[in-house]
């Protein structure tokens, strides 16, 4: 019996967080590895395989959707199973179920029919690199954050050993000493101040600096959703923190298909796209704020006065805070629908993101700064309006910021708080205002960067290139 490299069919196993932001990038990564023809299991759980864009026709007997029954726990709702599904305080409760999983997809693991070669993780799957490396699995984890992102959290030692420098909220705002060049990489205040409390409430569960220092040190690789054109410093830092035997290899953006949204919302679409029809080209801002953060109604009030002050057309995207029985309608301001009637959409519910940012008349989107959501919005050329909420967005704001991509509504560090005033201002300095005219170019600059698919495939071509030639040898007899 001998070792012989394998040529041929790969077989690929990826493994998402359970977040909308993770698992689309996941979806667009399988089936770049299926369009080379290699066989990917893409496995989640029950209702998040539903949420998928319908895999492409030609790909379907390459991409096996694999479910796994989320553990149900005390105090998280019997549907929860995504981080749109629970409100933000409840997120470490679906972590506790997500680290259930360990033993069902262990058991796939063990029993698939074909051996897997590799298996791509996120960070929230700390248990699952030893599980693969005693399978004889080769490793990777795959960021769905920037590079710049990344750098910040730091490097694996001291986040696994405890010895993270960061044990304060105020340790969060300053810049990491290991980042050797001039930069505002660092969150605010208030970015920070729910998170920090909510993992201290929570000492059972493992933290996510934890998570990251585990999940990047066991693996053999980490690829990352960028590209080393847009961030080269960023990068470079990453490899020297991660040391020479780790290699970081951008898969380029993913940019999303126009195409790419679930059949059954088809019909949500053909009335939005009836109202965009009829505005002016590059004349509408789109809003949405993700899906994991909701919006207090201080936060709410301001921005809808904001638009309205404004007077420009906007679309604006909201969905009913989970758990919650009031509707977010009953939240915003008295008369404030009526009175933007005709300028104004407010959309409540799913919508398609990908086909109104493609839309001729959306000129300009304020977004929560997700980095899914704002890959999307660059890959159409919109000027971004950055407003940064929870997660890992307060540093994509700054990465924004410090690469001209967009503005950032002004907020007092401390709570947040913000005034219609600035946002009314900010809208026009995007979207009409001559001085803005610079956003606006910088902006269509990146459309070649982030959305052109030709430049990404050849980026993503050596991230495949990276698992042929590295996928682990077969016995042979």
């Amino acid at each position: 019996m001998e070792k012989e490299k394998k040529n041929g069919v790969l077989h690929v196993v990826v493994f998402p967080w359970l977040a909308m932001g993770h698992l689309i990038p996941f979806f667009h990564l399988s089936k770049l590895i299926a369009q080379k023809g290699h066989s990917v299991s893409f496995i989640s759980t029950p209702r998040n395989i539903l949420r998928l864009p319908k895999i492409p026709s030609h790909l379907s007997s390459l991409i096996n959707l694999v479910s796994l029954p989320l553990p149900r726990l005390d105090n998280l709702p019997n549907d929860a199973e995504s981080s749109t599904d629970v409100s933000y305080n409840k997120q470490l409760l679906l972590k506790r179920a997500f680290d259930l999983l360990e033993l069902p997809l262990t058991d796939f693991l063990e029993s698939s029919k074909s051996k897997p070669d590799w298996v791509i993780y996120d960070y929230a799957s700390h248990w699952l690199p030893p599980v693969a490396a005693r399978f004889d699995i080769s490793r990777a984890f795959f960021s769905c954050f920037s590079a710049a992102c990344l750098a910040y959290i730091g490097p694996p030692a001291p986040l696994i050993n405890g010895q993270d420098f960061r044990t304060s909220v105020e340790d969060f705002t300053l810049v990491p000493e290991w980042v050797p060049f001039e930069s505002e990489m660092a969150y605010r205040l208030h970015e920070v101040a729910k998170y920090v409390q909510r993992s201290s409430e929570n000492e059972s569960v493992t933290p996510d600096t934890v998570r990251f220092g585990l999940t990047t040190n066991e693996s053999e690789v980490v690829f990352i959703r960028s590209s080393d054109e847009f961030e080269p410093e960023w990068i470079n830092l990453l490899r020297e923190l991660y040391g020479k035997g780790k290699p970081v290899v951008p898969v380029g953006f993913l940019p999303p298909l126009i195409d790419d949204q679930v059949d059954e919302f088809d019909t949500n679409w053909v009335g939005i796209k009836e109202w965009l029809d009829k505005q002016r080209v590059n004349s509408v801002i789109y809003i949405a704020v993700g899906t994991e953060a909701t919006l207090s109604q201080e936060e709410l009030t301001e921005l809808a006065l904001g638009l309205e002050l404004s007077g420009v057309p906007f679309f604006w995207v909201l969905r009913n805070p989970p758990e919650s029985t009031q509707s977010v309608f009953e939240m915003l301001p008295h008369g404030f629908v009526e009175r933007v009637e005709g300028r104004g959409v407010v959309h409540l519910g799913w919508a398609p993101q990908v086909r109104i940012l493609s839309h001729d008349s959306v000129g300009g989107f304020l977004t929560h700064c997700g980095w899914n959501s704002m890959i999307e919005g660059l890959g159409f050329g919109r000027v971004l309006i950055l407003f940064p909420m929870v997660n890992d967005q307060g540093l994509n704001a700054r990465l924004g910021n410090n690469k001209g991509l967009g503005v950032e509504i002004p907020r007092i560090a401390q709570d947040g708080s913000f005034t219609r005033d600035s946002v009314a201002k900010l809208v026009r300095l995007a979207m009409v205002e001559n001085s803005g005219e610079s956003l606006r170019i910088r902006a269509k600059e990146m459309k070649g960067l982030f959305g052109d698919r030709n430049r990404n495939n050849q980026i993503a071509d050596e991230f495949i290139c990276f698992l042929e030639e590295n996928s682990p040898p077969r016995l042979t007899i």
